[in-house]
């Protein structure tokens, strides 16, 4: 059911996407597999819908989330919030390679922290 309703939502009402620092060349980077699941995903999120493969990303709950995908034993994340405005902003993308478990690295944390104030600002909002 869900399937003829995504179907059906104008193009018109789509959210723009606005890639922040390098996130779209991280992106192209990706294996192919997983270019196309996060772009499906990406698309659906632009339509307004929660995707199952997206998740808040822990400390910044509920602003910013991240596309969790598993590939070839491998990591991929792909940040973005969609609380700014009618517009979804792409923090980052980037393979974890961290062998701390499930965390995600103080560095990747810190530099998503950094693009978020930076999409405020491009929003004219300050925080």
């Amino acid at each position: 059911m869900s399937q003829i309703w995504d179907i059906l939502i104008p193009m018109d009402l789509s959210k723009k996407i606005i890639w922040m620092g390098d996130s779209q060349k991280n992106l192209k980077g990706f294996p192919e597999d997983v270019k196309d699941i996060v772009g499906y995903t990406l698309h659906k999120v632009q339509e307004g819908l929660f995707p199952k493969n997206a998740k808040p990303l822990s400390g910044f709950k509920p602003a910013v989330m991240e596309i969790v995908t598993a590939y070839d034993s491998n990591a991929y994340r792909t940040v973005y919030t969609t609380k700014i405005g009618e517009t979804v902003y792409i923090l980052h993308c980037f393979q974890k390679k961290s062998t701390q478990g499930i965390k995600t690295p103080k560095h990747e944390i810190d530099l998503i922290q950094q693009r978020l104030k930076e999409a405020f600002l491009l929003a004219g909002i300050k925080r």
